[in-house]
């Protein structure tokens, strides 16, 4: 569904006290293009959506007070708001600044305060995580019986890496940021990256903004025997490959608006088996990386889905 931006993509009636006997949830992706604001009792559940722009923090920061703020005088008062947002985040409750925006490559978003003032135009409980790891929070409790854990990459504006569940949430000093590892250079790829941190890092050389910045357009505007191709999918495999070896998750779930783009997929597969040289066991069957790497179950929605469950009070370390 189309919408200007900021104005709402779904809406229901307002439901009645006899027709919502559910804890009322408020729900917000926040990506580095766009954001995703809902309001229901669950992902499934969602009594209206919109979609925002990301412009300057105190723009955008005020959109949302104003979506939930609008939707309290429709729907009522909120149980819970579940914030799933692009990082670096202080999430450490012990910390001073928690709920605040870290040091960033987005320009003009470092040091902001995400939980105080969405609690104020609520009056509920904000709980806050990456967009990744409440992805992964999404997409491992919807396997539940099939994997009992999950790595979930986001390959869109940035690169960021989440995992659910994560036994060491409380004991880390910051959540993982695996989109700033350095990778082993493709041969005769001179690109000098962009990050404004490390340059040539993963995100550097190979998100969604690295990718309109080498060729001027998204990798899914690039013939399909461009290299360009393969040159990111080997990006992303070492990634894939690092993660297994490190992590040894049972499952990777590569989404983002990245991952569109027609064979990445089954080439991030190739690239990952290349890097693994044979060495990871469980992974060496005919079909191991097929069912190891793959697309989100929930395709786009897993970290709106995630929102939701944050909303609820649940997190990656459970």
């Amino acid at each position: 569904m189309n919408a200007a931006p900021g104005q709402p993509v779904d809406q229901a009636p307002a439901p009645g006290t006899t027709h919502n006997p559910r804890p009322l949830l408020g729900a917000v992706e926040g990506g580095g293009t766009r954001i995703v604001c809902a309001v229901g009792t669950a992902a499934d559940q969602v009594f209206e959506r919109a979609l925002l722009p990301t412009l300057d923090a105190t723009t955008t920061v005020q959109l949302i007070v104003d979506f939930f703020r609008q939707t309290a005088a429709r729907y009522g008062a909120f149980s819970g708001v579940g914030l799933a947002f692009f990082g670096p985040l202080n999430l450490r409750r012990d910390l001073t600044g928690y709920g605040r925006t870290l040091a960033t490559p987005k320009p003009g978003w470092s040091d902001v305060d995400l939980i105080t003032p969405i609690a104020a135009a609520t009056g509920a409980p904000v709980l806050l995580d990456t967009d990744v790891n409440a992805a992964a929070l999404a997409e491992w409790l919807g396997a539940v019986g099939t994997v009992k854990s999950v790595a979930y990459v986001t390959v869109g504006t940035g690169i960021g890496v989440g995992f659910a569940p994560d036994l060491f949430r409380e004991r880390r000093l910051l959540h993982p940021e695996a989109g700033h590892i350095r990778v082993r250079r493709v041969a005769l790829d001179d690109f000098p990256g962009l990050c404004p941190f490390h340059g040539d890092c993963l995100e550097g050389l190979a998100s969604g903004s690295a990718i309109v910045r080498r060729w001027g357009c998204k990798l899914d505007d690039l013939p399909a025997d461009h290299p360009g191709r393969e040159l990111i999918a080997d990006y992303l495999g070492q990634l894939a490959a690092a993660i297994a070896l490190f992590y040894a998750v049972e499952r990777i779930v590569f989404g983002g608006g990245v991952m569109h783009a027609g064979t990445l997929l089954p080439q991030v597969r190739a690239a990952a088996r290349r890097h693994l040289g044979g060495y990871f066991p469980p992974l060496n069957g005919p079909d191991a990386l097929e069912r190891y790497i793959c697309a989100p179950a929930l395709g786009d929605g897993a970290g709106l889905a995630g929102a939701f469950v944050l909303a609820r009070g649940q997190t990656t370390g459970e």
